[in-house]
């Protein structure tokens, strides 16, 4: 249940951030599902929230995950 809303917290905060990102929503959650339950577990969903700390934690995150925020960026 916990992972859910993982991923549902990541594609909104996805989403929010624009229409040319939709297409990069379901790779970003797949890529830093993991990373957002280790490293940003007490950040709440929405308002970008998840990104704003996915990328404080750059440096710590999965390859995956970094990849997944780097094509989002374009």
């Amino acid at each position: 249940m916990k992972t859910r809303f993982v991923v549902l917290a990541i594609v909104a905060s996805a989403l929010m951030l624009g229409p040319a990102l939709a297409m990069t929503e379901a790779e970003l959650a797949k890529a830093c599902k993991a990373d957002v339950a280790k490293l940003c577990p007490k950040v709440p969903i929405g308002g970008g929230k998840i990104l704003e700390c996915l990328k404080k934690h750059e440096n710590e995150m999965t390859v995956g995950c970094a990849k997944a925020l780097k094509a989002m960026k374009g």
